[in-house]
């Protein structure tokens, strides 16, 4: 019992790290909570049980496009209420609909669980986007951190399993390759820039079952084996964030793989959080970013 509460007092302190990780500082919690026509929860099934999803609908007559957007915490931590500002603005912004996903956590829930939950999501946002006003032909993936490299492996599983088609992944912030925590951004930023290396070896341990997970592509995108016929990609790093080169070196393949790739590094910060509007001048630079590229991608004619 004793060492149980051991674990659990150290998954709780883990998660508030990792979260105040992503949120780099209180400022970029800052800025109105915008209203949105209509935001509605749903209940959803997914892998041996059920999670919820929260649909947010902007303003205008559909069939909209469909952001499905990934939180992070580092697999352990995070929700959709922490995400609420961000696919707020981003619905409003894009004129869009957003499905912030809230799949089951680590430790509990191990890989690939996680990961399944997403899938499921997607899958179920794509069969039912004519119901709720969406568009099934414009529907992408993204989010920060975890959920970046959820969104990554979510686009594997579709292209593995056929389908459902998506059309663009906002990749920000991700950890692609889990095998190993020894680039030269995880070596020069090991400590002092917001995330250190050695709660991503902790979140790590957390999120896979076994030591064999790491080599999974569902949890290191970067080692599938091939990365032909995925979405075109969006991906935003930070100068000074452990998983820079993570980031980086999955741009590089996407593109060798013939993927259209935009990258974007954004200068002078570590691993920048999820609370984008209101924020600093530079990470408000990373978010126009994605609103350029989601734009640009929602609206090419299918």
């Amino acid at each position: 019992m004793k060492h149980r509460f051991n674990y659990l007092i150290l998954i709780y302190f883990l998660a508030i790290l990792i979260s105040g990780c992503t949120l780099v500082k209180a400022s970029l919690q800052q800025g109105p909570t915008e209203p949105v026509a209509k935001i509605e929860n749903i209940t959803i099934p997914s892998i041996n049980g059920k999670i919820k999803v929260r649909v947010y609908t902007p303003d205008g007559n559909g069939h909209f496009p469909i952001l499905i957007y990934i939180h992070g915490g580092g697999w352990i931590s995070g929700s959709i209420d922490k995400q609420d500002k961000i696919c707020r603005y981003l619905s409003n912004k894009l004129t869009c609909m957003v499905v912030s996903v809230k799949y089951r956590l680590a430790p509990k829930h191990k890989f690939p669980i996680p990961v399944e939950d997403c899938y499921a999501a997607t899958l179920w946002t794509f069969k039912n986007a004519r119901s709720i006003n969406g568009d099934p032909t414009r529907i992408a993936i993204g989010g920060p951190s975890a959920g970046g490299n959820l969104s990554a492996a979510v686009c594997l599983m579709a292209k593995d399993r056929n389908g459902p088609p998506l059309i663009f992944q906002m990749l920000v912030i991700p950890s692609t390759n889990l095998s190993s925590l020894d680039t030269e951004s995880y070596r020069m930023f090991a400590k002092g820039h917001e995330l250190t290396r050695r709660v991503v070896e902790i979140a790590r341990a957390l999120y896979l079952r076994y030591i064999d997970d790491r080599f999974n592509p569902y949890a290191s995108p970067l080692l599938a084996k091939d990365h032909r016929n995925l979405p075109p990609a969006l991906i935003i790093t930070g100068e000074y964030d452990v998983a820079r080169d993570d980031g980086k070196a999955y741009a590089d393949c996407l593109k060798q793989a013939g993927i259209p790739v935009r990258y974007y590094c954004v200068k002078g910060m570590g691993h920048f959080g999820t609370y984008w509007t209101g924020a600093s001048k530079k990470v408000q630079s990373a978010l126009d970013e994605a609103v350029s590229a989601l734009r640009e991608a929602f609206a090419k004619k299918r």
